[in-house]
């Protein structure tokens, strides 16, 4: 009776010592019930988002079957996981941290993250809030018959697109499936120490906005700090420069050979990768045709919702090519912000009274949109950037040129607040 109660107090304690590490770990908020480790498994299905990188595994998925054996007891199958972690990834700190907590609770409680001595304050902080943000991310993956609401019409050429959402540390990788998103597979990122909406050099910031990459950099012709290589953006972009906005050297890039990830808040402003994600990433895209938009909360909606909002800004747009195919100064002028500036510093009116020379030269003229691309424009205003190539057969002249113009909503009314030919 003596040994009975024993074994059954000492099983308790084992318990408790592993229910509390688990609860300290994932924070209440980022807790997975086994309802939500399902969840985040069968989206992982579901988006075709296999729970492995090339040979490697997942280390996101890997993390939450840790935290879900800690919290069913099971605390041989919660060092398997990190030791499998450690095994695939050997500088992950994160993963030898935990470790470390697990080989603790052998000997004596453990109701701390990151129980083992002389770790600095500041440490323990970046990789509990890593931790967090990626299991946080993983378990709120969106369903995979959503739509990232900023992308609403890519080119047939544009194969992928790439979505930042900073405020999750998380970047989607979305294919273009006759003309629609994808979800193709999700990753963890760092970005700049100061968060985001970059302003000025130096300011350790990351920018919001749409950009594409311009080269890719060999990472035998970079710095250690770089990784495999690098993936730069055309930051500052046109909007960047016309608001102001400076700095230069904003890059996709991966880890030093030594780390395996940074915490989420952690860049000079660049996007940061873990290397197996870095290289895959890179592999994919296509130099000044992928586009990357970086938001600060990148927002889902369902397919219907989605079609009929690429539908009214395409309407849009060919409303401002009908005003401008019947030459009427009034009609092309309304479909303007009385707050437009030109790359030049010209007002509107100064602007525009130069463009009319051109259209009021035209002969019956008729105007095709080719190659259009629409992306909702992250920041705090409504705004919309559509980019195509604008064929215009006047007699028997035919131009074309390459445009990109900025719409911002005033009111209820979208109008043209900038335009330039790119």
């Amino acid at each position: 009776m003596f040994f009975s109660a024993f074994k059954n107090t000492s099983a308790t304690l084992l318990a408790t010592k592993m229910r509390s590490l688990a609860l300290v770990l994932i924070a209440g908020a980022i807790c997975l019930s086994p309802a939500g480790y399902a969840q985040a498994k069968t989206r992982a299905t579901k988006a075709n988002v296999t729970e492995t990188s090339g040979e490697l595994p997942n280390p996101d998925m890997l993390l939450i079957e840790v935290y879900q054996n800690l919290a069913n007891n099971k605390l041989q199958a919660a060092q398997e996981k990190v030791d499998a972690l450690i095994e695939a990834y050997p500088h992950f700190q994160l993963a030898y941290l935990i470790r470390g907590d697990l080989l603790l609770m052998h000997s004596r409680p453990v109701t701390s993250f990151g129980a083992a001595p002389n770790i600095p304050p500041e440490k323990l902080k970046e990789m509990r809030d890593e931790a967090a943000m990626r299991i946080r991310s993983y378990r709120e993956r969106p369903s995979p018959n959503l739509a990232p609401r900023a992308v609403i019409q890519l080119r047939d050429d544009q194969k992928l697109v790439l979505v930042v959402d900073a405020n999750k540390s998380r970047l989607y990788v979305y294919e273009n499936v006759s003309g629609q998103p994808k979800l193709v597979s999700d990753h963890y990122i760092s970005h700049g120490k100061f968060g985001i909406n970059k302003t000025k050099e130096g300011d350790q910031k990351t920018p919001l906005g749409v950009y594409y990459i311009t080269s890719r950099l060999s990472g035998g012709k970079l710095p250690d700090f770089y990784g495999p290589g690098a993936l730069p953006l055309n930051y500052p972009n046109e909007w960047d420069k016309i608001n102001g906005r400076s700095g230069s050297g904003i890059w996709l890039h991966g880890m030093p050979s030594a780390n395996f990830s940074r915490p989420p808040l952690a860049s000079d402003g660049c996007v940061v990768l873990t290397n197996p994600d870095f290289l895959k990433i890179s592999a994919m895209v296509d130099i000044g045709k992928t586009p990357v938009i970086i938001s600060d909360q990148v927002e889902f909606e369902n397919q219907t919702k989605w079609l009929a909002e690429r539908q009214a800004t395409n309407k849009l747009l060919d409303d401002w090519r009908i005003d401008l195919e019947s030459k009427n100064a009034n009609r092309i002028f309304a479909n303007y912000s009385r707050n437009f500036k030109s790359a030049q510093g010209d007002d509107l009116n100064t602007w525009f009274n130069k463009q009319r020379q051109t259209w009021e030269s035209w002969t019956a003229p008729h105007i095709q949109l080719k190659d259009v691309t629409h992306f909702r424009y992250p920041g705090k205003d409504e705004m919309l950037v559509s980019t195509f190539t604008q064929e215009t057969q006047s007699g028997k002249t035919k131009t074309s040129v390459r445009k990109r113009q900025y719409w911002i909503k005033e009111a209820a009314t979208w109008r043209i607040i900038y335009e330039t030919i790119v």
